[in-house]
């Protein structure tokens, strides 16, 4: 297993995270990501281990607190050989106050996410979505003084736009605090809007990426083929899909698929493999965040690591990939004397 470091840290990640969304099928919508158990559960933890992967991602949100209790259980009497992430801001309890960014609810979500997960600490907390109604200064004072306790190890935000990334960047540097050291964020091959903003602001500011939904909801898994019917047994069909219907290009997806049938077919790895890889060597990713609703899912996605693409490959799938920017990006593309092409960029 390779380890990268975690952005302006000194934390070193293993390229694959193990994400636990699929664990606990509390809700309609979490049920069509998964509903796996304890016992299944410390099975696919006892297979990350042995690949190398000690990296862990959860968030209170999903099933409602169900996926960190099945992990945090999943995990019992190994908290020191592993890393966990979990995230807040998004709507959990009841009351006014049961959302945001904001002091009164991120020191109320960070003591129930250490019960659930049965641990005194937090490895890297995410803020899972900006808070447009909290002062910034509120949230990162808050996130400061949690580092302070010792309740929290590191800082992430999550979907952010490059100027709220940007502006906490500035914030924290301003008043001496710590600062967010990675950025969580959607990134694939269907969908390569990372690289025009955040992917540059990454780089400049050493924000280290971490990419969910890799295989854009699992359309990138080999399934989804031109001409025939969806599988009605995918998230996307049952109504779970965070990747919006409307912003994947049926035509490039299926150009993409072209291209990636014949690396696999070359390399003999599956499509979602080639996927993965292909996303390990972009700048700024420390670390891929992978999901399985089973065993056999989860060996598969392991299997994305220990190679690598040849640079001729890459190339393939940047071309068949590519989309054209939008406003201003495509703007500042007619010069690139005043904004040089990132390193990532092929035509």
């Amino acid at each position: 297993m390779e380890y990268r470091l975690l952005g302006a840290s000194g934390l070193r990640v293993p390229v694959l995270c193990f994400g636990t969304a699929t664990f606990g099928g509390g809700t309609e919508f979490f049920k069509a990501w998964g509903s796996t158990q304890v016992e299944e559960a410390t099975r696919m933890v006892d297979l990350c281990l042995a690949a190398g992967v000690n990296f862990f991602d959860t968030a209170n949100t999903y099933s409602q607190g169900m996926s960190e209790e099945i992990l945090g259980k999943a995990l019992a009497g190994r908290r020191n050989d592993v890393l966990i992430s979990t995230k807040a801001t998004f709507p959990f309890g009841e009351g006014p106050n049961n959302q945001g960014s904001n002091r009164y609810h991120l020191l109320r979500q960070v003591e129930g996410s250490l019960k659930r997960l049965n641990t005194d600490y937090l490895d890297i907390y995410h803020m899972h979505g900006f808070d447009g109604n909290t002062p910034v200064e509120e949230t990162l004072r808050t996130l400061n003084d949690l580092i302070q306790s010792g309740k929290v190890r590191y800082l992430a935000a999550s979907n952010f736009s490059g100027w709220h990334l940007m502006k906490s960047l500035a914030v924290s540097e301003k008043y001496g605090w710590n600062r967010y050291v990675a950025h969580q964020v959607y990134y694939s091959l269907t969908n390569r809007e990372y690289e025009w903003e955040l992917m540059p602001l990454g780089l400049d500011q050493n924000v280290g990426g971490l990419i969910w939904s890799p295989l854009a909801a699992g359309r990138l898994g080999g399934k989804y083929r031109r001409g025939q019917p969806h599988p009605q047994d995918s998230r996307i069909a049952q109504g779970g899909s965070p990747v919006p219907e409307a912003v994947v290009n049926e035509e490039l997806f299926y150009s993409i698929m072209d291209v990636l049938d014949d690396i696999a077919e070359e390399t003999g790895k599956t499509v979602a493999q080639v996927s993965l890889n292909w996303l390990l060597q972009r700048p700024t990713v420390s670390s891929i965040i992978i999901g399985a609703r089973n065993e056999e899912q989860l060996k598969q996605n392991l299997g994305a690591v220990g190679w690598n693409l040849t640079m001729e490959q890459v190339k393939k799938l940047d071309k068949a990939s590519e989309a054209p920017p939008i406003y201003p990006y495509w703007h500042q593309r007619q010069n690139t004397r005043l904004n040089p092409l990132p390193p990532f960029y092929s035509k």
